[in-house]
């Protein structure tokens, strides 16, 4: 079995369409061919959690680094726009303009666009939903893979569950207040982009791995979400991890080993195929 291979760190930032996106690249050193040549890697654009309102670049190193590490991919961690200075849809807007460039820079980045895929935890599990149905709407071919974190996915909040029942360390009233400031507009919470419970097409959306912490009033909601997908056609797996809360899940250790073992397989199904990922300009 292949060693994990160490990450450089970098941080920089890039256009995007409100202002300058600031990003953190992991990127593994990369095999080289019996040619002499790099191989080019697959990529995971990471999405921090926060609530839409708050969280950085640093809430995301652990599940970054350890999947740049152990799953030998470039992870390209986006520190997007926040509520409520820049409510909806500056945040997807945001990761939509970091995939094009990340597309657009595939050799400097040393990335296969065959292999581009997306993750987040909490409100970045909201945005890497938002961005795999925008690469499908706007573009010929869906991105690799999904990877969603306890993501908070339902704006109406009808499915929470009960807060002292399951020792929840995240509350209705929290994700109340992170949803006004985040949607402050009655209608952006039916548009599918804010609200992916609401979508009412799911096909051609890309296999998913959805992770639930048994502690959290959340799960209910992305476990929802997973069956939407798997009526839709979408090769989804859900994983529940009993006695873990929301905050703690996004670094559970076996959490970060399923994920790793989730994309491997993707990538690995993929690397064969033909480049046919095209972005449009932004």
């Amino acid at each position: 079995m292949q060693a994990p291979r160490p990450a450089t760190i970098s941080n920089f930032t890039i256009p995007g369409p409100i202002g300058r996106i600031p990003v953190r690249l992991y990127q593994p050193v990369a095999a080289k061919s019996k040619a002499g040549k790099v191989a080019p890697l697959p990529l995971v654009l990471y999405f921090h959690g926060g609530g839409f309102v708050g969280g950085n670049l640093d809430d995301a190193d652990t599940q970054a680094h350890y999947i740049a590490r152990h799953g030998h991919a470039v992870v390209l961690s986006v520190d997007y726009a926040l509520a409520p200075a820049k409510p909806f849809p500056a945040a997807p807007e945001d990761a939509y303009a970091v995939a094009v460039w990340a597309a657009k820079h595939a050799a400097e980045l040393q990335i296969d666009t065959r292999r581009m895929a997306v993750a987040g935890d909490d409100a970045g599990g909201n945005l890497a939903v938002s961005l795999t149905m925008m690469t499908r709407d706007r573009c010929a071919m869906p991105l690799a893979a999904q990877v969603l974190i306890s993501p908070m996915l339902d704006p109406s909040m009808s499915l929470l569950g009960d807060v002292a029942r399951l020792n929840s360390d995240t509350t209705p009233e929290d994700c109340a207040a992170c949803y006004r400031q985040y949607l402050p507009q009655t209608m952006q919470r039916l548009h599918p982009y804010a609200a992916p419970l609401e979508a009412s097409r799911l096909a051609g959306l890309p296999p998913a791995f959805i992770a639930t912490a048994g502690c959290d009033v959340l799960h209910t909601e992305a476990e929802k979400y997973a069956s939407a997908l798997i009526r839709a056609g979408v090769h989804t797996q859900v994983a529940r991890f009993a006695g873990v809360t929301h905050g703690a899940l996004r670094s559970h250790l076996p959490l970060l080993k399923e994920i790793v073992e989730f994309l491997r397989r993707r990538f690995a199904a993929l690397a064969a195929g033909p480049a046919k990922f095209r972005f449009q300009p932004i």
